[in-house]
């Protein structure tokens, strides 16, 4: 798919044994403290580095589900009444664990999603911060006192544990996302029940049986934390389970459009992080060694597999020449293969759909008026015939086609061209999600416009960094068919808890709100 003046990407020659890899997560859950039986299941754990089997694992089945949820309703009797602070500590060993063992995960991520070592890691250290976060907030859930208009009265709010959380996690981010609603779910007084990605149970194995040891280490109930692998019957049995308070999801928009009415239907409450479309506004005054960086990163960072990962460029006529042939250099130096790899920066795609997903989408693009500056090969297929390997594309496109305001789960940035901020904010919100964004400039007074009421329509706008790589501190989610809900930092954590309104009268006397008299 490349053109005829396109140099090949760099690439890492060689590929590891099945045998080396196998033997490696094998290690790396042993570490993690996991039970050697779950490894002696009949459904096959792959990685996408050659396409090999890894272990084999057991799934659970739907019926299962009812018998987790039932312990998990039993654990949050006690659990709810047990004091914010001392679940806390529950949380607090956790976080020691995971940076005891932030190499033995990440391993495991590398091996499953296709991550590179450093951003593996970088997934754990975000469960190392969320916990930090969430021992804080297990201090500081706090309710409001505001002032009756009767007297010798007193109105406040308080907040309660809601009851047991499901969490369903994707592929990309395989722990940390359960982190990020484990640890504030398990201070805010709930059991959690994970029901991870089929791609990668092992990841899941790992994080799950470090919070066992954190369990057994403090003392807390057993059943405040299940696992349940398996396939869509068990993630549908969790959805549709009237005992499980909140639904917590990550994944396609798709996916999101079956589970929402589904929980809503049955009056449960659902937190959705679905896809994102995210682009990057480039100004005329923007510093395009900045840019450039920025926009590498996250457009062909995780082989373009993030929520949060760059899809669109929006850049200035007067920069966007330049622009491009600075981002497709920097593309054409990258180097492709082994994630586990020294120097490697891009790991494979999960595995055939979704590089036929990206073959159709750039096919689409070039049908719609778009030109591949560089990119959308496959390479090292010799090597690995079961692994898919590309070269991240850059294409550019004549206006905001329909493939362009479509999202495509791989690393494929569509480049356009502006005259007016107007007109750039206007292309930049006009696509269905709305996740993560970003400008690129040295005026203050675009980069305020930006981030104003009528700028960027996202949960994230960034200021001159890309759109992936948000902090733990600040509230994870985005609106329209993103979904509309907040996970980790802020106040996301009142998701995960009831608000009730409480009066309490000390006056002797039964004064009536608004003045009624009923006598």
């Amino acid at each position: 798919m490349t053109t005829d003046e396109t140099q090949p990407t760099a690439t890492r020659p060689g590929l590891p044994d099945d045998t080396d890899l196998a033997a490696r997560a094998r290690a790396a859950l042993l570490a993690c403290g996991a039970d050697e039986a779950a490894l002696a299941g009949d459904q096959p754990a792959r990685t996408p580095i050659t396409g090999g089997e890894l272990a084999r694992v057991t799934w659970a089945t739907a019926a299962e589900v009812d018998d987790a949820v039932g312990r998990a309703v039993e654990a949050f009797a006690t659990w709810r009444t047990t004091p914010a602070p001392v679940r806390g500590a529950l949380v607090k060993r956790l976080g020691e664990l995971l940076a005891e063992h932030k190499d033995d995960l990440a391993v495991l991520v590398s091996l499953e999603a296709g991550k590179t070592t450093s951003e593996a890691r970088g997934e754990v250290q975000e469960m190392i911060d969320i916990c930090d976060l969430a021992v804080g907030m297990s201090r500081q859930l706090y309710g409001r006192t505001m002032p009756s208009e009767r007297p010798g009265h007193r109105l406040m709010e308080t907040w309660h544990p809601l009851g047991v959380v499901g969490v369903i996690s994707a592929f990309n981010f395989p722990v940390a996302v359960w982190s990020w609603n484990t640890a504030v779910a398990l201070v805010c007084g709930d059991p959690v029940i994970w029901k991870p990605s089929e791609a990668t149970p092992l990841s899941s194995l790992g994080a799950a049986a470090l919070l066992d040891r954190a369990i057994a280490d403090t003392g807390a109930p057993q059943h405040v934390s299940q696992l349940l692998l398996g396939g869509r019957d068990v993630g549908e049995a969790l959805v549709d389970h009237p005992d499980v308070a909140l639904l917590s999801a990550t994944g396609s928009t798709r996916m999101g459009r079956e589970v929402a009415p589904r929980v809503a239907g049955r009056f449960g409450r659902y937190l959705l992080e679905l896809g994102g479309n995210n682009a990057a506004i480039v100004a005329p005054s923007a510093d395009l060694d900045l840019a450039v960086r920025g926009i590498v990163f996250a457009a062909a960072g995780t082989a373009g597999q993030r929520c949060t990962t760059m899809r669109r460029v929006i850049a200035h006529s007067s920069v966007v020449d330049e622009l491009v042939e600075r981002v497709a250099a920097a593309y054409r130096t990258l180097a492709i293969g082994d994630p586990t790899t020294d120097g490697v920066l891009v790991g494979p795609l999960i595995g055939a759909p979704a590089y036929e997903t990206m073959t159709a989408a750039l096919t689409a693009a070039t049908e719609q008026g778009g030109q591949i500056v560089c990119g959308g090969t496959r390479v090292l297929e010799d090597l690995a015939p079961d692994a898919y390997y590309v070269e991240p594309a850059v294409v550019r496109m004549p206006g905001q086609t329909a493939i362009v305001r479509q999202e495509t789960f791989a690393p494929i940035v569509y480049v356009l061209a502006y005259e007016e901020l107007d007109e750039a904010i206007a292309l930049h919100n006009a696509v269905p999600h709305g996740l993560s964004s970003s400008i690129f400039t040295a005026d203050q007074a675009e980069a305020e416009r930006f981030l104003a009421a009528d700028g960027s329509d996202c949960g994230i706008s960034n200021v001159n960094i890309g759109t992936s790589g948000a902090e733990i501190g600040g509230a994870f989610g985005g609106e329209k068919e993103t979904g509309g809900g907040r996970e980790s930092g802020s106040d996301a954590w009142k998701a995960y808890m009831r608000r009730a309104t409480n009066t309490v009268n000390y006056s002797g006397e039964l004064p009536l709100a608004q003045g009624v008299e009923f006598a």
